[in-house]
């Protein structure tokens, strides 16, 4: 059928699966938007208040849902305001395909009006970028930008669309969803050195990232740890594909990791690491990182082995393959002297968090564990970045890969509530979004999407007053040098969500904190729940910025 070049775009998205669209009108897009317009009974569209926001929307719609989220923005501002949430899904490996507008072919290099080179700013933060010139490449490019963002390891990729090329007409021919690209499987030699290294290994550790959740690969990774009798840390991308109640699961490692995971990695005479990139939270300082152990690191990115951390074993492809070859091959095993040190390390940070954070007190602990009681395995817990985001890594039990939606990799102050909204699209259920003031004060304008999509979401604010992360940092490192994060802000929370049509409730007290948060989780639209918390409460335990883990800080008094 003969259609212009705008209805070509949207009939793609559609052929390929897109079921939302985030976005932002524009000029550049209009044609876009007037083909949008004659389909909106195949493809629902949500207007939000920021093209950030309509990003960071699409960004925690493919989280949530494993599939290839997709955002829409006009030329010039409309393209560049996308740019952070596109760096947030590169860092962080979620499958992106942006779409931009872009002034007609003639006037490209001209300085016209919103004109801007989206691809050349967007080269770094893309896995691949297209600018479509000719009409008759626009439905196949787009159809390679899905091929694109969800192989290997997933990203996103902008296609951007000059003005000329929507309104030319070209024949269009549907085709079915593309696959994604097949990995080749590991190196069988590879799999045969990593079994030995396993069966040798006394103080096993598999290490998991994000990696492991893109694979499937929960039930591939217990049953490896129950085999040959390992522990199980996750980074903070990796956080939700181990059920949190799992014998073998000792939460997050790194910096604010649970000092159990932490020390275990650094006494572990094996680590295997699956999907994970060593970053520098994770590590520490990488001269003393694992110093007693051989290292195993499975990727499907054979760029990230040795990147970061030399290693003893490299094997690239598919996890789930990989691990899969390696249990075939690997017997049964126990390692009783580890286990039983597992067990002192559990109960010290077990004594720590009791010290940290009192039980009768309204603290990030009691409240997180509060709003848990009133969420399934199923229910998606958002946060922004900051303290809160740590307290959730750190308290919130997990049971179910994709439960968990966070910016780890930029660390995206205001992704919040922009990945709450794609989120609870996807679902349709009830989304949880732990955000903090300075966070949320970055991209609050959001709550006008939330209130006109009625999307149910429980925004949980963790009010200290300050911007708690840097201020910890001025206080352990800086001489208590506040400088610029005490936010002598006089915002109510409560009245602003009530001026977007959204209920609001306040915590100040550890006696109102049952009450009110029964009562936001029997609202059935959008609520906010502004909870005063303490500004000097700290994120424990730190790993000192250079140190490594035999620095880590457990009580406050130590610091």
């Amino acid at each position: 059928m003969l259609l212009t070049g705008a209805q070509i775009t949207i009939e793609t998205l559609i052929e390929q699966g897109c079921k939302v669209l985030f976005g932002y009108p524009g000029g550049q897009v209009i044609d876009l938007y007037d083909a949008l317009y004659e389909r909106e009974d195949r493809i629902k569209h949500v207007l939000t208040a920021h093209e950030q926001g309509a990003c960071h929307a699409a960004d925690g719609y493919a989280r949530a849902s494993g599939q290839v989220g997709v955002v829409m923005a006009t030329s010039g501002p409309g393209a560049t305001n996308l740019v952070t949430g596109i760096a947030t899904a590169y860092l962080d490996s979620i499958p992106l395909v942006a779409i931009t507008g872009n002034v007609p072919n003639s006037l490209i290099g001209r300085d016209s009006f919103q004109e801007v080179d989206i691809t050349g700013i967007t080269l770094p933060i893309t896995k691949h970028n297209f600018i479509v010139k000719n009409i008759e490449d626009l439905a196949d490019t787009i159809r390679e930008a899905f091929k694109i963002a969800k192989s290997g390891r997933p990203g996103p990729v902008l296609v951007d669309i000059p003005k000329d090329v929507q309104q030319s007409k070209f024949e269009y021919t549907p085709h079915e969803v593309v696959e994604k690209i097949e990995q080749r499987p590991a190196k069988e030699y590879k799999i045969e050195k990593a079994t030995k290294m396993l069966m040798e290994a006394n103080r096993p550790y598999i290490y998991v990232g994000g990696g492991a959740i893109t694979a499937d690969a929960t039930e591939e990774i217990i049953q490896l740890a129950n085999t040959i009798d390992a522990v199980i840390g996750l980074t903070l991308m990796g956080l939700s594909v181990i059920p949190g109640n799992n014998e073998r699961f000792l939460g997050m490692e790194g910096m604010h990791g649970d000092y159990a995971s932490s020390i275990a990695q650094d006494e572990a005479d094996l680590i295997l690491t699956i999907g994970a990139r060593f970053s520098d939270r994770a590590t520490g300082n990488v001269s003393k990182y694992a110093t007693k152990a051989k290292i195993i690191h499975i990727d499907i990115d054979r760029a990230e082995v040795d990147k970061n951390v030399s290693v003893d074993l490299g094997v690239g492809g598919d996890l789930k393959q990989a691990l899969n070859e390696i249990l075939k091959l690997v017997k049964p095993k126990e390692n009783a002297e580890w286990q039983n040190r597992i067990k002192e390390l559990k109960a010290f940070s077990k004594k720590s968090i009791d010290q940290n954070m009192p039980k009768d007190e309204l603290n990030p602990y009691t409240l997180i564990k509060e709003v848990s009681k009133h969420t399934s395995d199923d229910t998606k817990i958002v946060t922004d970045v900051g303290q809160h985001q740590m307290w959730v890594a750190q308290y919130y039990e997990f049971r179910k890969p994709r439960t968990f939606i966070t910016s780890g990799g930029l660390g995206t102050m205001g992704f919040g509530l922009g990945a709450a909204i794609g989120s609870a699209m996807y679902t349709n259920e009830r989304t949880v979004l732990f955000t903090g003031d300075g966070s949320f004060g970055m991209n609050l304008n959001e709550l006008a999407t939330v209130a006109t999509q009625n999307l149910p979401i429980v925004i949980i604010l963790m009010n200290n007053g300050v911007l708690g992360m840097v201020r910890q940092w001025q206080n352990l490192f800086f001489d208590k040098h506040y400088s610029q994060t005490v936010l002598e802000r006089k915002t109510d929370f409560v009245k602003l969500a009530e001026a977007f049509g959204i209920k609001g409730y306040r915590i100040s007290d550890v006696s109102q904190m049952k009450g009110v948060i029964d009562q936001a989780f029997k609202e059935k639209g959008p609520v906010l729940v502004d909870c005063y918390i303490d500004k000097d409460e700290f994120v424990l335990p730190m790993l000192p910025p250079g140190g490594s883990f035999e620095d880590i800080i457990t009580i406050k008094e130590d610091a």
